[in-house]
């Protein structure tokens, strides 16, 4: 069955225009409407001054929800192991397979504290702590994420977080079971059924009910993403996400329909997501072209894909592999398919990616559920200069300076140089007050 032909962008670096054309394909600022940003200000100043009460009426009138009191907000802990407990078999297992892969691969990233003596006996060093509680929001609009929920929640039991509130968003009042089953098996403590730009809120202010967290993570849509950035500073945050998006590069020598299917897993997330296919052999990108028409009318969310790809989908030629390399690094995407010949090679170059999936046979499908590495990751070409969600994204370091006597002494002249060249006399004498006579 073939589908109506898509409309999808398709480029070479050899035009003249191709710089132009790349930027504006990339383009993409998820909090600039100012309309949003106006909808975000009066529900969060809404729950930071009415607490509860606010996230009852916005539950109510977003979530198509009657609540009547905020206690009906919260998943009850024996509610949450009874939807673990009535899984199928086969669910059950993957989600511990997939639990137990995570939790392995975060096991890896834990700091230690350390120190070290110089030789008048001053210690140095770094101590690493935990944070005290962190909040993890789990989208739950247009498809449910129990796979958000293990990614979100694990590496902050790993690095030690003392509480974990997790909220997510119950249209209608239904939750996906798999969405509590995944929050018995991560440890979450505390779980709401809130979403939006009110639950950020909750979260980062703290209402009678909901408890105010150090750390917000997770994704979200334009609202979420919206108030993420305005309680930054009364909270910490993780990133600003953006829509997801794919960067494939492939050398020619693997199936098409793979690659299709591969630029569909990352489409049918939204709209705005980005499927983005970067080849030096035109015949293959036209076989993907092919692939594409043929394999979307057998998907069920093919609406979603096509507008995807249409609006902001494309496949670029270039030149040769050092080309393709080139455009990695500026298109610092979110997720990167190395489907080539010794993909390992290609690492030295390549400076700005969330993830990297290396080899014909790794499909980026597999690192969004299971294959250990996190899946919330740096969108939009912030990973120039952020990384993936870990274990170090729940853990603080606290410098350690003890100065010995004659550590003091020495240490106290050099201050107190440096102290009254910048006028600041008690910072010098403070130091002087340890120096040897």
């Amino acid at each position: 069955m073939q589908s109506e032909p898509i409309s999808i962008l398709q480029l070479s670096t050899a035009d003249s225009c191709f710089d132009d054309r790349l930027t504006e394909l990339l383009a993409w600022e998820n909090v600039s409407d100012q309309k949003v940003e106006q909808i975000v200000g009066d529900i969060l100043a809404a729950v930071r001054q009415r607490g509860d009460q606010a996230l009852i009426e916005f539950t109510n009138r977003f979530d198509a929800r009657d609540v009547g009191d905020v206690r009906e907000l919260e998943i009850p802990p024996d509610v949450v192991s009874e939807a673990l407990a009535g899984l199928p078999a086969a669910e059950r297992d993957a989600l511990d397979l997939a639990a137990e892969r995570i939790r392995r691969y975060h096991q890896h990233q834990k700091q230690a504290s350390w120190h070290y003596r110089e030789e008048d006996g001053t210690l140095l060093g770094q101590q690493i702590t935990a944070l005290d509680r962190v909040g993890i929001y789990v989208p739950g609009g247009k498809a449910s994420y129990p796979s958000s929920v293990l990614m979100n929640a694990l590496p902050a039991r790993v690095a030690g977080v003392n509480e974990i509130i997790m909220v997510v968003p119950a249209p209608g009042g239904e939750l996906n079971p798999l969405v509590l089953a995944a929050a018995a098996i991560a440890g979450v403590d505390r779980l709401f059924t809130l979403g939006g730009a009110q639950a950020i809120g909750a979260l980062a202010y703290g209402t009678e009910t909901v408890p105010r967290v150090d750390k917000i993570v997770g994704p979200g849509n334009i609202f979420v993403a919206t108030a993420k950035r305005a309680v930054f500073g009364a909270v910490g945050l993780d990133m600003v996400a953006g829509p997801s998006e794919i960067l494939v590069v492939c050398d020619g020598q693997t199936n098409p329909d793979w690659i299709a299917m591969d630029l569909f897993s990352q489409a049918e997330h939204d709209e705005e997501a980005q499927a983005i296919l970067i080849s030096p052999d035109m015949d293959f990108l036209e076989q993907v072209k092919t692939s594409i028409g043929k394999l979307l009318p057998t998907m069920e969310r093919a609406s979603i894909i096509r507008a995807s790809l249409e609006r902001r989908g494309a496949l670029i030629a270039v030149a040769d592999m050092t080309d393709a390399l080139a455009l990695i690094n500026r298109i610092a995407p979110e997720h990167l398919e190395l489907s080539v010949a010794s993909p390992e090679d290609w690492l030295p170059g390549i400076r700005h990616a969330g993830a990297i999936f290396m080899g014909r046979y790794t499909a980026e499908a597999v690192g969004d559920y299971c294959a250990g590495p996190n899946h919330v990751l740096p969108t939009s070409m912030t990973a120039r200069f952020s990384s993936p969600l870990g274990v170090y994204d729940f853990q603080k370091r606290s410098s350690l300076i003890m100065c010995s006597a004659e550590g003091a002494s020495t240490l106290g002249k050099t201050a107190s140089v440096l102290a009254r060249g910048e006028s600041l006399t008690a910072h010098a004498r403070s130091a002087e007050y340890r120096i040897k006579s």
